[in-house]
């Protein structure tokens, strides 16, 4: 069995609350997260083995579709996605700065997980939705090749669920964008 994580989001917290005691009902998942984001909406973040995490978001979503926005299950994700969603990421310079910006909360850390097993990059931070009105962003960093590939194979992949906002990458960022960011 192997481990996994799963999220959804939903645009009512009543939705979201309902939907994440089904989930823990459903399957032995542990839930990571549960909590209102901006506007207003409702995200859970569960962890357990990939089959218990694939029941219990496929029950939320089958039992409460109404306001659900989004949802993934991750097998095996990138061990550099947790640090960056709780701000404990270290990082000791930027080479290069990659920013990637979703609508929704969900695909964000889609994103991240695609471009963190893409190329040699870590994770700055992902921001899951809190002061953007719903929007999520995800910064990085490596040399500027394998932060390029990495931000295109990840625009890529949600930009086929219409969730892809902008990005880009900054070669060298200045000294002080970079104090700021750190």
């Amino acid at each position: 069995m192997s481990k996994a994580i799963g999220m959804i989001e939903y645009k009512t917290v009543s939705s979201g609350v309902m939907a994440a005691d089904a989930m823990v009902k459903t399957s032995e998942v542990d839930i990571i997260e549960a909590q209102t984001v901006c506007p207003g909406k409702y995200i859970v973040i569960i962890s357990g083995d990939l089959s218990a995490v694939q029941a219990a978001v496929d029950m939320a979503k089958t039992s409460y579709p109404t306001h659900l926005i989004g949802d993934f299950v991750l097998g095996n994700p990138h061990e550099s996605i947790f640090p960056a969603i709780y701000g404990t990421s270290q990082i000791e310079g930027i080479s290069a700065l990659g920013i990637l910006e979703t609508y929704d909360a969900s695909s964000i850390i889609v994103a991240a997980d695609i471009a963190a097993k893409t190329a040699i990059v870590d994770l700055i931070e992902l921001r899951i939705a809190r002061g953007m009105c719903g929007k999520s962003y995800m910064m990085l960093t490596g040399e500027v090749a394998a932060v390029e590939a990495a931000v295109e194979k990840a625009r890529s992949a949600i930009g086929e669920k219409g969730m892809y906002l902008d990005s880009s990458v900054i070669a060298h960022p200045d000294e002080k964008m970079c104090r700021a960011i750190l």
